[in-house]
Protein backbone atom coordinates (compact mmCIF):
# COMPACT_ATOMS: atom_id res chain seq x y z
CA UNK A 1 0.00 0.00 0.00
CA UNK A 2 1.19 3.58 -0.55
CA UNK A 3 2.37 5.84 2.21
CA UNK A 4 -0.96 6.95 3.62
CA UNK A 5 0.27 10.19 5.12
CA UNK A 6 2.54 11.32 2.32
CA UNK A 7 1.61 13.79 -0.37
CA UNK A 8 1.99 12.58 -3.98
CA UNK A 9 4.41 15.34 -4.96
CA UNK A 10 6.31 12.91 -7.19
CA UNK A 11 3.25 12.77 -9.44
CA UNK A 12 3.27 16.53 -9.96
CA UNK A 13 5.15 18.23 -12.81
CA UNK A 14 8.26 20.31 -12.22
CA UNK A 15 7.78 24.05 -12.69
CA UNK A 16 10.24 26.49 -14.30
CA UNK A 17 10.36 30.00 -15.76
CA UNK A 18 12.45 31.33 -18.62
CA UNK A 19 12.90 34.22 -21.05
CA UNK A 20 10.43 34.62 -23.90
CA UNK A 21 11.27 32.08 -26.58
CA UNK A 22 9.57 29.21 -28.37
CA UNK A 23 10.33 25.75 -27.00
CA UNK A 24 11.95 23.08 -29.12
CA UNK A 25 9.93 20.18 -27.69
CA UNK A 26 6.46 19.34 -26.42
CA UNK A 27 3.42 21.57 -26.62
CA UNK A 28 3.59 25.35 -26.82
CA UNK A 29 0.56 27.02 -25.22
CA UNK A 30 0.03 30.58 -26.43
CA UNK A 31 -1.95 32.75 -24.04
CA UNK A 32 -4.21 34.98 -26.15
CA UNK A 33 -6.13 37.91 -24.66
CA UNK A 34 -9.43 38.81 -26.25
CA UNK A 35 -9.12 40.08 -29.84
CA UNK A 36 -5.32 39.92 -29.68
CA UNK A 37 -3.23 39.16 -32.75
CA UNK A 38 -0.88 36.21 -33.06
CA UNK A 39 2.23 36.97 -30.97
CA UNK A 40 5.43 37.87 -32.77
CA UNK A 41 7.28 34.91 -31.28
CA UNK A 42 4.83 32.57 -33.05
CA UNK A 43 4.70 34.46 -36.32
CA UNK A 44 8.30 33.43 -36.89
CA UNK A 45 7.17 29.85 -37.56
CA UNK A 46 4.02 30.86 -39.44
CA UNK A 47 5.66 32.02 -42.64
CA UNK A 48 2.94 30.48 -44.81
CA UNK A 49 0.14 32.02 -42.74
CA UNK A 50 -1.40 28.64 -41.91
CA UNK A 51 -1.83 29.47 -38.25
CA UNK A 52 -3.52 32.78 -38.95
CA UNK A 53 -5.93 31.10 -41.35
CA UNK A 54 -6.70 28.34 -38.84
CA UNK A 55 -7.51 30.93 -36.19
CA UNK A 56 -9.81 32.72 -38.61
CA UNK A 57 -11.59 29.53 -39.63
CA UNK A 58 -12.06 28.51 -35.98
CA UNK A 59 -13.48 31.99 -35.25
CA UNK A 60 -11.15 32.19 -32.28
CA UNK A 61 -11.36 35.57 -30.54
CA UNK A 62 -9.47 34.89 -27.31
CA UNK A 63 -12.59 34.51 -25.19
CA UNK A 64 -11.81 33.21 -21.71
CA UNK A 65 -11.00 29.46 -21.83
CA UNK A 66 -11.70 29.19 -25.58
CA UNK A 67 -9.06 27.13 -27.35
CA UNK A 68 -7.70 26.11 -30.73
CA UNK A 69 -5.44 23.07 -31.14
CA UNK A 70 -3.03 23.31 -34.07
CA UNK A 71 -0.40 21.11 -35.60
CA UNK A 72 2.84 22.99 -35.16
CA UNK A 73 4.55 24.13 -38.37
CA UNK A 74 7.87 23.61 -36.59
CA UNK A 75 8.76 19.94 -36.77
CA UNK A 76 10.40 20.05 -33.34
CA UNK A 77 7.15 20.93 -31.60
CA UNK A 78 4.31 18.45 -31.12
CA UNK A 79 1.60 21.09 -31.45
CA UNK A 80 0.46 24.60 -30.62
CA UNK A 81 -2.45 25.34 -28.34
CA UNK A 82 -4.02 28.80 -28.40
CA UNK A 83 -5.88 29.50 -25.18
CA UNK A 84 -8.09 32.52 -24.64
CA UNK A 85 -7.59 34.67 -21.56
CA UNK A 86 -10.49 37.04 -22.16
CA UNK A 87 -10.29 40.66 -21.02
CA UNK A 88 -7.13 40.99 -18.93
CA UNK A 89 -8.59 44.00 -17.12
CA UNK A 90 -11.45 41.96 -15.71
CA UNK A 91 -9.92 38.56 -15.02
CA UNK A 92 -9.37 37.79 -11.33
CA UNK A 93 -7.36 35.19 -9.44
CA UNK A 94 -9.69 32.29 -10.07
CA UNK A 95 -9.83 33.16 -13.76
CA UNK A 96 -6.07 32.61 -13.99
CA UNK A 97 -6.34 29.38 -11.98
CA UNK A 98 -8.96 28.15 -14.41
CA UNK A 99 -6.69 28.98 -17.35
CA UNK A 100 -3.91 26.91 -15.79
CA UNK A 101 -6.24 24.01 -15.09
CA UNK A 102 -7.60 24.16 -18.63
CA UNK A 103 -4.07 24.03 -20.04
CA UNK A 104 -3.27 20.92 -18.01
CA UNK A 105 -6.52 19.26 -19.08
CA UNK A 106 -6.02 20.00 -22.80
CA UNK A 107 -2.39 18.88 -22.64
CA UNK A 108 -2.94 15.83 -20.44
CA UNK A 109 -0.89 13.56 -22.69
CA UNK A 110 1.96 16.00 -23.22
CA UNK A 111 5.20 15.31 -21.38
CA UNK A 112 6.40 18.89 -21.67
CA UNK A 113 4.24 22.02 -21.65
CA UNK A 114 5.56 25.52 -22.30
CA UNK A 115 3.25 28.46 -21.66
CA UNK A 116 4.03 31.48 -23.84
CA UNK A 117 2.95 34.88 -22.53
CA UNK A 118 4.12 37.62 -24.88
CA UNK A 119 3.18 41.21 -24.07
CA UNK A 120 2.36 43.97 -26.51
CA UNK A 121 1.46 47.65 -26.13
CA UNK A 122 -2.12 46.58 -25.34
CA UNK A 123 -1.33 43.37 -23.44
CA UNK A 124 0.17 43.34 -19.97
CA UNK A 125 0.75 39.94 -18.40
CA UNK A 126 2.09 40.22 -14.86
CA UNK A 127 4.27 37.82 -12.93
CA UNK A 128 1.42 37.31 -10.47
CA UNK A 129 -1.00 36.40 -13.28
CA UNK A 130 1.35 33.77 -14.65
CA UNK A 131 2.15 32.33 -11.22
CA UNK A 132 -1.58 31.76 -10.69
CA UNK A 133 -1.76 30.05 -14.12
CA UNK A 134 0.95 27.64 -13.02
CA UNK A 135 -0.82 27.10 -9.71
CA UNK A 136 -4.00 26.16 -11.55
CA UNK A 137 -2.10 23.67 -13.69
CA UNK A 138 -0.43 22.12 -10.66
CA UNK A 139 -3.70 21.79 -8.75
CA UNK A 140 -5.31 20.17 -11.79
CA UNK A 141 -2.44 17.68 -11.94
CA UNK A 142 -3.36 16.25 -8.52
CA UNK A 143 -5.05 12.87 -8.88
CA UNK A 144 -5.92 10.56 -6.01
CA UNK A 145 -5.28 7.07 -7.37
CA UNK A 146 -3.03 5.67 -4.64
CA UNK A 147 -5.06 2.51 -4.23
CA UNK A 148 -5.69 1.57 -7.84
CA UNK A 149 -3.91 -1.55 -9.05
CA UNK A 150 -5.58 -1.71 -12.46
CA UNK A 151 -5.77 0.94 -15.16
CA UNK A 152 -3.34 3.04 -13.18
CA UNK A 153 -1.32 5.16 -15.57
CA UNK A 154 1.79 7.15 -14.73
CA UNK A 155 1.44 10.94 -15.00
CA UNK A 156 2.15 12.11 -18.55
CA UNK A 157 3.23 15.67 -17.89
CA UNK A 158 6.67 15.87 -16.30
CA UNK A 159 7.36 19.58 -16.72
CA UNK A 160 5.53 22.89 -17.10
CA UNK A 161 7.48 26.01 -17.96
CA UNK A 162 6.52 29.64 -18.49
CA UNK A 163 8.31 31.67 -21.16
CA UNK A 164 7.77 35.39 -20.73
CA UNK A 165 9.56 38.70 -20.33
CA UNK A 166 8.10 38.84 -16.80
CA UNK A 167 9.55 35.42 -15.90
CA UNK A 168 11.62 36.80 -12.96
CA UNK A 169 8.51 38.33 -11.36
CA UNK A 170 6.53 35.15 -12.00
CA UNK A 171 9.29 33.04 -10.46
CA UNK A 172 9.32 35.25 -7.36
CA UNK A 173 5.54 35.02 -6.92
CA UNK A 174 5.65 31.28 -7.51
CA UNK A 175 7.98 30.84 -4.53
CA UNK A 176 5.03 31.98 -2.42
CA UNK A 177 2.26 30.20 -4.31
CA UNK A 178 4.12 26.91 -4.58
CA UNK A 179 3.87 26.40 -0.83
CA UNK A 180 0.22 27.43 -0.86
CA UNK A 181 -0.57 24.95 -3.64
CA UNK A 182 1.22 22.23 -1.65
CA UNK A 183 -0.97 23.14 1.32
CA UNK A 184 -4.11 22.70 -0.79
CA UNK A 185 -2.87 19.32 -2.03
CA UNK A 186 -2.05 18.21 1.51
CA UNK A 187 -5.59 19.08 2.61
CA UNK A 188 -7.07 17.26 -0.39
CA UNK A 189 -4.98 14.18 0.19
CA UNK A 190 -5.78 13.94 3.89
CA UNK A 191 -9.52 14.08 3.20
CA UNK A 192 -9.30 11.60 0.33
CA UNK A 193 -7.46 8.95 2.35
CA UNK A 194 -9.59 6.01 3.54
CA UNK A 195 -10.33 5.92 7.25
CA UNK A 196 -8.82 2.45 7.74
CA UNK A 197 -5.47 3.95 6.70
CA UNK A 198 -5.66 7.48 8.08
CA UNK A 199 -6.66 7.36 11.72
CA UNK A 200 -5.91 9.70 14.60
CA UNK A 201 -2.33 8.51 15.04
CA UNK A 202 -1.55 8.59 11.32
CA UNK A 203 -3.01 12.08 10.99
CA UNK A 204 -0.86 13.18 13.91
CA UNK A 205 2.26 11.88 12.18
CA UNK A 206 1.35 13.86 9.08
CA UNK A 207 1.03 17.04 11.13
CA UNK A 208 4.36 16.34 12.82
CA UNK A 209 6.05 16.43 9.41
CA UNK A 210 5.48 20.19 9.42
CA UNK A 211 8.40 20.45 11.83
CA UNK A 212 10.65 20.22 8.75
CA UNK A 213 9.38 23.70 7.80
CA UNK A 214 10.02 25.14 11.25
CA UNK A 215 6.55 24.53 12.69
CA UNK A 216 6.62 23.56 16.37
CA UNK A 217 4.30 20.60 16.89
CA UNK A 218 3.00 19.48 20.28
CA UNK A 219 0.76 16.45 20.75
CA UNK A 220 -1.61 15.94 23.66
CA UNK A 221 -2.59 12.31 24.23
CA UNK A 222 -5.56 11.00 26.20
CA UNK A 223 -3.73 11.24 29.53
CA UNK A 224 -2.97 14.93 29.07
CA UNK A 225 -6.49 15.69 27.89
CA UNK A 226 -7.99 13.90 30.88
CA UNK A 227 -5.82 16.02 33.15
CA UNK A 228 -7.20 19.10 31.39
CA UNK A 229 -10.75 17.75 31.85
CA UNK A 230 -11.54 17.70 28.12
CA UNK A 231 -14.45 15.33 28.66
CA UNK A 232 -16.51 16.76 25.78
CA UNK A 233 -13.83 15.82 23.24
CA UNK A 234 -12.94 12.55 24.97
CA UNK A 235 -16.59 11.50 25.13
CA UNK A 236 -16.80 11.46 21.34
CA UNK A 237 -13.83 9.08 21.08
CA UNK A 238 -14.63 6.67 23.90
CA UNK A 239 -16.29 4.15 21.57
CA UNK A 240 -13.21 3.86 19.34
CA UNK A 241 -10.14 1.68 19.78
CA UNK A 242 -8.11 4.48 18.23
CA UNK A 243 -6.66 6.95 20.73
CA UNK A 244 -7.69 10.62 20.66
CA UNK A 245 -5.16 13.33 19.95
CA UNK A 246 -5.04 17.10 20.22
CA UNK A 247 -2.30 18.46 17.94
CA UNK A 248 -0.97 21.99 18.36
CA UNK A 249 1.05 23.49 15.49
CA UNK A 250 2.86 26.80 16.08
CA UNK A 251 4.45 29.04 13.46
CA UNK A 252 6.38 31.96 14.96
CA UNK A 253 6.97 34.21 11.96
CA UNK A 254 5.91 37.49 13.56
CA UNK A 255 7.27 39.71 16.29
CA UNK A 256 8.43 38.17 19.54
CA UNK A 257 5.67 38.09 22.18
CA UNK A 258 3.07 39.34 19.69
CA UNK A 259 -0.24 37.58 20.23
CA UNK A 260 -0.88 34.82 17.69
CA UNK A 261 -3.85 34.32 15.44
CA UNK A 262 -5.46 30.90 15.78
CA UNK A 263 -7.13 28.31 13.57
CA UNK A 264 -8.94 25.31 15.03
CA UNK A 265 -10.08 22.27 13.04
CA UNK A 266 -12.54 19.47 13.65
CA UNK A 267 -10.78 16.18 12.97
CA UNK A 268 -13.26 13.30 13.17
CA UNK A 269 -11.33 10.74 11.13
CA UNK A 270 -14.53 8.74 10.68
CA UNK A 271 -18.03 9.50 11.87
CA UNK A 272 -20.54 6.67 12.10
CA UNK A 273 -22.82 8.90 14.13
CA UNK A 274 -22.08 6.79 17.19
CA UNK A 275 -25.08 5.27 18.96
CA UNK A 276 -27.26 7.67 16.94
CA UNK A 277 -25.93 5.86 13.92
CA UNK A 278 -26.15 7.40 10.47
CA UNK A 279 -28.03 5.78 7.58
CA UNK A 280 -25.82 3.46 5.53
CA UNK A 281 -26.31 5.47 2.33
CA UNK A 282 -23.19 7.59 1.68
CA UNK A 283 -21.71 6.89 5.11
CA UNK A 284 -18.43 6.20 3.32
CA UNK A 285 -18.15 9.94 2.79
CA UNK A 286 -17.63 10.35 6.52
CA UNK A 287 -13.95 9.60 6.01
CA UNK A 288 -13.94 13.31 5.14
CA UNK A 289 -15.34 14.49 8.47
CA UNK A 290 -11.85 15.65 9.35
CA UNK A 291 -11.91 18.23 6.53
CA UNK A 292 -11.61 21.14 8.95
CA UNK A 293 -8.48 19.65 10.53
CA UNK A 294 -7.11 18.90 7.05
CA UNK A 295 -7.58 22.53 6.03
CA UNK A 296 -5.82 23.80 9.17
CA UNK A 297 -2.92 21.43 8.55
CA UNK A 298 -2.67 22.50 4.91
CA UNK A 299 -2.87 26.14 5.95
CA UNK A 300 -0.04 25.74 8.46
CA UNK A 301 2.06 24.20 5.70
CA UNK A 302 1.24 27.10 3.37
CA UNK A 303 2.11 29.78 5.94
CA UNK A 304 5.34 28.11 7.00
CA UNK A 305 6.42 27.32 3.44
CA UNK A 306 6.11 30.95 2.38
CA UNK A 307 7.53 32.14 5.72
CA UNK A 308 4.55 34.26 6.62
CA UNK A 309 5.42 37.17 8.90
CA UNK A 310 2.85 36.35 11.55
CA UNK A 311 2.53 34.23 14.69
CA UNK A 312 -0.01 31.44 14.18
CA UNK A 313 -1.40 28.61 16.26
CA UNK A 314 -3.17 25.73 14.52
CA UNK A 315 -5.05 23.23 16.70
CA UNK A 316 -6.77 20.06 15.51
CA UNK A 317 -8.86 17.71 17.64
CA UNK A 318 -8.55 14.17 16.29
CA UNK A 319 -11.11 11.54 17.28
CA UNK A 320 -13.20 8.74 15.81
CA UNK A 321 -16.94 8.41 16.51
CA UNK A 322 -17.84 4.73 16.77
CA UNK A 323 -20.83 2.80 18.26
CA UNK A 324 -18.92 0.53 20.64
CA UNK A 325 -20.12 -0.83 23.98
CA UNK A 326 -18.14 1.96 25.61
CA UNK A 327 -19.56 4.70 23.38
CA UNK A 328 -21.42 7.61 24.92
CA UNK A 329 -25.21 7.44 24.80
CA UNK A 330 -28.02 9.88 24.13
CA UNK A 331 -28.96 11.24 27.52
CA UNK A 332 -25.42 11.21 28.89
CA UNK A 333 -24.16 14.44 30.46
CA UNK A 334 -20.51 15.43 30.11
CA UNK A 335 -18.53 18.31 31.56
CA UNK A 336 -16.40 20.29 29.13
CA UNK A 337 -12.99 21.77 29.91
CA UNK A 338 -14.77 25.10 30.47
CA UNK A 339 -16.75 23.58 33.34
CA UNK A 340 -20.02 23.87 31.41
CA UNK A 341 -22.10 20.71 31.25
CA UNK A 342 -23.58 19.29 28.06
CA UNK A 343 -26.47 16.88 27.66
CA UNK A 344 -25.94 14.53 24.73
CA UNK A 345 -29.18 14.46 22.77
CA UNK A 346 -27.69 13.04 19.58
CA UNK A 347 -24.27 11.40 19.41
CA UNK A 348 -24.04 12.40 15.74
CA UNK A 349 -23.72 16.05 16.82
CA UNK A 350 -20.17 15.23 17.87
CA UNK A 351 -18.01 17.77 16.06
CA UNK A 352 -19.15 20.65 18.25
CA UNK A 353 -18.10 18.65 21.34
CA UNK A 354 -14.59 18.29 19.93
CA UNK A 355 -14.42 21.97 19.07
CA UNK A 356 -15.82 23.05 22.45
CA UNK A 357 -12.76 21.80 24.28
CA UNK A 358 -10.32 22.71 21.52
CA UNK A 359 -11.57 26.31 21.36
CA UNK A 360 -11.56 26.67 25.13
CA UNK A 361 -8.02 25.30 25.34
CA UNK A 362 -6.89 27.61 22.55
CA UNK A 363 -8.22 30.83 24.01
CA UNK A 364 -7.13 30.02 27.56
CA UNK A 365 -3.57 28.91 26.74
CA UNK A 366 -2.62 31.12 23.78
CA UNK A 367 -4.80 34.22 24.25
CA UNK A 368 -5.01 34.79 20.47
CA UNK A 369 -6.03 37.96 18.67
CA UNK A 370 -8.83 35.93 17.14
CA UNK A 371 -9.86 32.33 16.51
CA UNK A 372 -11.34 30.79 13.38
CA UNK A 373 -12.59 27.23 13.48
CA UNK A 374 -13.34 25.09 10.45
CA UNK A 375 -15.60 22.06 10.58
CA UNK A 376 -17.73 19.81 8.41
CA UNK A 377 -20.29 20.44 11.11
CA UNK A 378 -23.84 20.18 9.79
CA UNK A 379 -25.84 18.77 6.91
CA UNK A 380 -28.12 21.75 7.42
CA UNK A 381 -25.50 24.04 5.87
CA UNK A 382 -25.84 22.08 2.61
CA UNK A 383 -29.58 22.67 2.67
CA UNK A 384 -29.00 26.38 3.17
CA UNK A 385 -26.01 27.06 0.89
CA UNK A 386 -25.35 23.97 -1.21
CA UNK A 387 -21.76 23.44 -2.34
CA UNK A 388 -20.81 26.97 -3.42
CA UNK A 389 -20.45 28.84 -0.11
CA UNK A 390 -19.23 27.90 3.34
CA UNK A 391 -21.36 29.10 6.22
CA UNK A 392 -19.82 31.90 8.27
CA UNK A 393 -20.86 32.61 11.87
CA UNK A 394 -19.07 35.17 13.99
CA UNK A 395 -19.15 37.42 17.03
CA UNK A 396 -17.03 40.06 15.28
CA UNK A 397 -17.98 42.17 12.27
CA UNK A 398 -14.44 43.18 11.28
CA UNK A 399 -13.22 39.59 11.26
CA UNK A 400 -16.28 38.53 9.25
CA UNK A 401 -15.71 41.25 6.68
CA UNK A 402 -12.06 40.26 6.30
CA UNK A 403 -12.96 36.61 5.77
CA UNK A 404 -15.68 37.52 3.28
CA UNK A 405 -13.26 39.74 1.34
CA UNK A 406 -10.62 36.99 1.21
CA UNK A 407 -13.30 34.63 -0.05
CA UNK A 408 -14.16 36.95 -2.90
CA UNK A 409 -10.47 37.29 -3.78
CA UNK A 410 -9.90 33.53 -3.93
CA UNK A 411 -13.38 32.35 -5.01
CA UNK A 412 -13.50 30.24 -1.83
CA UNK A 413 -16.67 32.04 -0.87
CA UNK A 414 -18.45 32.33 2.46
CA UNK A 415 -21.90 33.58 3.43
CA UNK A 416 -22.58 35.01 6.85
CA UNK A 417 -25.54 33.63 8.78
CA UNK A 418 -26.98 35.02 12.00
CA UNK A 419 -26.21 34.36 15.63
CA UNK A 420 -28.56 35.75 18.26
CA UNK A 421 -29.82 34.98 21.73
CA UNK A 422 -33.21 33.87 20.40
CA UNK A 423 -31.58 30.71 19.07
CA UNK A 424 -30.01 29.93 22.45
CA UNK A 425 -33.36 28.72 23.70
CA UNK A 426 -33.18 25.83 21.25
CA UNK A 427 -30.08 24.40 22.93
CA UNK A 428 -31.03 25.10 26.55
CA UNK A 429 -31.35 21.87 28.53
CA UNK A 430 -33.51 21.08 31.56
CA UNK A 431 -30.83 18.67 32.79
CA UNK A 432 -27.55 20.47 32.01
CA UNK A 433 -26.18 23.84 30.95
CA UNK A 434 -26.94 23.05 27.31
CA UNK A 435 -27.86 20.34 24.80
CA UNK A 436 -25.59 19.36 21.96
CA UNK A 437 -28.31 19.82 19.37
CA UNK A 438 -31.30 22.10 19.01
CA UNK A 439 -33.37 19.90 16.73
CA UNK A 440 -34.28 20.18 13.08
CA UNK A 441 -34.80 23.90 12.64
CA UNK A 442 -31.85 26.32 12.27
CA UNK A 443 -29.45 23.42 12.72
CA UNK A 444 -26.36 25.23 11.48
CA UNK A 445 -27.17 28.31 13.56
CA UNK A 446 -27.71 26.40 16.81
CA UNK A 447 -24.38 24.66 16.21
CA UNK A 448 -22.79 28.10 15.97
CA UNK A 449 -24.61 29.25 19.11
CA UNK A 450 -23.24 26.19 20.89
CA UNK A 451 -19.64 26.94 19.87
CA UNK A 452 -19.96 30.59 20.82
CA UNK A 453 -20.34 29.51 24.46
CA UNK A 454 -16.71 28.36 24.47
CA UNK A 455 -14.89 31.42 23.11
CA UNK A 456 -15.57 34.04 25.82
CA UNK A 457 -14.89 37.53 24.41
CA UNK A 458 -12.23 36.49 21.90
CA UNK A 459 -13.07 37.61 18.33
CA UNK A 460 -14.13 34.36 16.69
CA UNK A 461 -15.53 32.95 13.47
CA UNK A 462 -16.92 29.52 12.71
CA UNK A 463 -16.79 28.20 9.15
CA UNK A 464 -19.14 25.32 8.42
CA UNK A 465 -17.45 23.74 5.41
CA UNK A 466 -19.54 20.57 5.07
CA UNK A 467 -20.62 21.56 1.55
CA UNK A 468 -17.31 22.90 0.26
CA UNK A 469 -14.59 20.57 1.59
CA UNK A 470 -15.86 17.35 0.02
CA UNK A 471 -18.13 16.50 -2.87
CA UNK A 472 -18.06 20.09 -4.12
CA UNK A 473 -18.43 20.78 -7.86
CA UNK A 474 -15.41 20.03 -10.01
CA UNK A 475 -13.79 22.80 -12.00
CA UNK A 476 -10.78 23.41 -14.22
CA UNK A 477 -8.26 23.32 -11.38
CA UNK A 478 -9.88 20.70 -9.15
CA UNK A 479 -11.10 17.29 -10.24
CA UNK A 480 -10.74 15.84 -6.75
CA UNK A 481 -13.59 14.71 -4.50
CA UNK A 482 -11.83 16.70 -1.82
CA UNK A 483 -11.31 20.33 -2.83
CA UNK A 484 -8.82 21.52 -0.21
CA UNK A 485 -11.22 24.38 0.56
CA UNK A 486 -10.05 26.82 3.20
CA UNK A 487 -6.31 26.81 2.60
CA UNK A 488 -6.27 29.53 -0.07
CA UNK A 489 -9.06 31.44 1.67
CA UNK A 490 -7.32 31.69 5.04
CA UNK A 491 -3.86 32.17 3.57
CA UNK A 492 -5.26 35.21 1.75
CA UNK A 493 -6.98 36.40 4.93
CA UNK A 494 -3.62 36.36 6.70
CA UNK A 495 -1.73 37.98 3.81
CA UNK A 496 -4.30 40.74 3.36
CA UNK A 497 -4.71 41.73 6.99
CA UNK A 498 -2.35 40.28 9.55
CA UNK A 499 1.26 40.32 8.29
Amino acid sequence: MPNSIGVPMAKLPTISFSALTLPTKGVAVILMPEDAKLPAVVKGIDKSGQLSRAISIAEFTGKHLASVNLIAPDENLDRLLLLGCGDLNNIKEEGWLRIGGKIKALCAKAARITIIAEPSPKINFTGENLAFVVMGAKLRAYDFDDYKTKDKKPPKTTSISVASNVAPAARKKWKELNGVSDGVIIARDLVNQPANVLGTVEFTRRAQKLSALGVKVEVLAEKEMKALKMDALLGVNQGSVRPPRLVVMKWDGGKVKEKPIAFVGKGVVFDTGGISIKPANSMEDMKGDMGGAAAVTGLMHALAARKAKVNVVGIIGLVENMPDGKAQRPGDIVKSMSGQTIEIINTDAEGRLVLADALWYCQRKYKPKFMINLATLTGAILVALGHHHAGLFSNNDELSENITSAGLDTAEKVWRLPLSTEYDKLIDSKNADMKNTGGRFAGSITAGQFLQRFVNDVPWAHLDVAGTVMGSPKNEYSQSWSSGFGVRLLNRLVANNYE
